[in-house]
């Protein structure tokens, strides 16, 4: 049996209190080692509250600790490319939050990287290790939908103006936090990268975008209609139509407690319960076997090819 992989984390962010903590800490083959914050005083007081043995007061002294085998790092966007890096010299593997880094060259650096340094790189779209999400591709495989034609997302919630997600030299704007899960989801179910794309947004004085839109083409078949925004109420869809039903996956990529699907076929609608599954602790499950194997396993990926579809809508949408 392979030893479990000894985490540490770099930053005591939001969403390792949501739920990143809790998945490495219920993963079998995880054990969460380290936590570390440029703040000492902080990283003490979130070891002490999540039982967590090691608590260091700056990123290279965790890196430093030859009980890590990799790092998780929830930093803003504009950090990731730099302590990637740095941890795969220090021969840690990484799980990095989405999105990967703030444009595809720096992604290409960071892939490269970690290459260079025998260790994986692996994005943290906790969302698509879910149970529903195998079913549904398992329904698509089966050709219960039919052919796929439209896979449609909406992600939004309204935020603070004064909030640190509107500046663009940290990676700032709606897609980078939001329009990248509807991204990731067309990719996936699509099953390859979009051949044209097509964009609206509304952006604010800063130069982020408060609210885009867009449409990515895949080959003439599939379309994916994907929008995120700042300045909107609540909302968080996604939506795969085929030419036979239709599946609705209510909370997006926060599916609720109870998770279920909604099919649609016809004028009937059919809800579905699933499976409960702690995406979290999936996630870090398969980045954990993906060690063990020396390579990411599917649905795992790196990150680098979401990244240039993200440059190419944010080219177009700027441009208007």
């Amino acid at each position: 049996m392979n030893q479990p992989v000894r985490f540490g984390i770099l930053g005591c962010a939001r969403i390792a209190r949501r739920g990143v903590i809790r998945g490495i800490q219920t993963a079998s083959m995880a054990q969460l080692g380290a936590i570390a914050s440029r703040q000492p005083a902080t990283a003490r007081a979130w070891a002490d509250e999540f039982q967590i043995p090691a608590a260091y007061g700056s990123y290279e002294a965790l890196l430093a600790d030859r009980n890590i085998d990799a790092v998780y790092i929830p930093l803003p966007n504009e950090l990731h490319r730099h302590w990637t890096l740095r941890a795969a010299e220090a021969g840690k593997h990484v799980l990095c939050e989405k999105p990967l880094a703030l444009d595809a060259g720096d992604a290409q650096a960071m892939v490269d990287g970690c290459r260079q340094y025998g260790v994986l790189l692996m994005e943290a779209f906790m969302w698509r290790h879910h149970p529903r999400v195998g079913l549904v591709r398992q329904m698509l495989a089966a050709g219960e939908l039919g052919e796929l034609r439209l896979v449609k997302m909406d992600f939004s919630f309204q935020i603070d103006l004064a909030d640190w997600r509107l500046d663009p030299a940290r990676g700032g704007g709606a897609l980078y936090d939001l329009g990248c899960y509807g991204i990731n989801a067309a990719r996936l179910f699509a099953g390859g990268e979009p051949e044209a794309i097509h964009t609206q947004a509304h952006l604010h004085s800063s130069g982020v975008d408060l609210t885009l839109a867009m449409q990515l083409d895949f080959g003439g078949e599939i379309t994916a209609q994907l929008d995120c925004s700042f300045e909107c109420p609540y909302r968080n869809r996604l939506e795969l139509v085929g030419t036979r039903a239709a599946v609705e996956l209510p909370g997006g990529v926060l599916p609720p407690a109870t998770p279920q699907m909604i099919v649609r076929q016809g004028a009937e609608a059919e809800l579905r319960s699933v499976p409960e599954g702690d995406q979290y602790r999936e996630q870090v499950e398969v980045f954990c076997r993906s060690i063990a194997a020396g390579r990411l396993i599917e649905p795992a990926e790196d990150g680098l090819a979401n990244m240039r579809v993200l440059d190419a809508v944010r080219r177009l949408a700027w441009k208007r």
